[in-house]
């Protein structure tokens, strides 16, 4: 599998809006403030964008935020468009109920891509069973847990220290600091969703 490993500014850069992709430090050395241009344009562009570049740039910056390549991400588009529910709305909630993101929006890790490595090194439990898929899907009710060991690691306590200072915690997560746990109380709101993107243009962008 394909996995970008340019600097990850370039990508704010390109979709002109902060994805908070390295975490904390998205808050206090922005490279978007300072270089504010789009990578490899040395002039802006003219004109009104195209309806199709309108979509384009929606399906990039979504599929950046929760960093996933072309296949996997078009293969969620599908499945979101056989559902009964409204396409977007069942997308965004699959993406959002992902563990990785999950364990991230518990405020154990700043970025996703932290907290995909947490998932992946077995260190995060579901019903106190390990799970080490960062897809995984997460159901209301379930008990999403961080081994024990975990909580004198540096990065760990100050990313508790940014949750408790932006207070971004979503309603539908119940969080225990003291066992590092958090339950899942239901099925996240669109409001609640922490994907600031347009999804009615993405599925417009599969249909076409």
């Amino acid at each position: 599998m394909a996995r970008y490993t340019d600097a990850v500014c370039k990508l704010c850069r390109r979709e002109q809006q902060k994805l908070f992709l390295k975490g904390d430090k998205c808050y206090t050395k922005c490279v978007l403030e300072k270089k504010p241009g789009i990578p490899g344009m040395a002039k802006p562009q003219r004109g009104k964008p195209s309806a199709y570049a309108i979509r384009l740039r929606e399906k990039q910056k979504l599929r950046r935020l929760i960093q996933m390549n072309e296949r996997p991400f078009e293969s969620r588009v599908a499945e979101a468009s056989k559902a009964r529910e409204a396409s977007g709305d069942h997308l965004l909630r699959g993406l959002e109920l992902r563990l990785d993101n999950m364990v991230r929006r518990m405020g154990v890790a700043t970025s996703l891509r932290t907290a995909r490595q947490l998932v992946k090194h077995g260190h995060v439990k579901i019903g106190g069973r390990s799970v080490n898929i960062p897809s995984y899907p997460v159901k209301p009710g379930d008990v999403i847990s961080l081994n024990p060991k975990m909580k004198e690691n540096v990065g760990i306590k100050l990313s508790l220290e940014t949750a408790k200072r932006l207070n971004q915690r979503p309603a539908f997560v119940e969080f225990d600091e003291t066992t590092l746990s958090a339950k899942v109380l239901r099925i996240p709101e669109r409001a609640e969703m922490s994907f600031p993107i347009n999804d009615q243009l993405i599925i417009e962008y599969y249909s076409r």
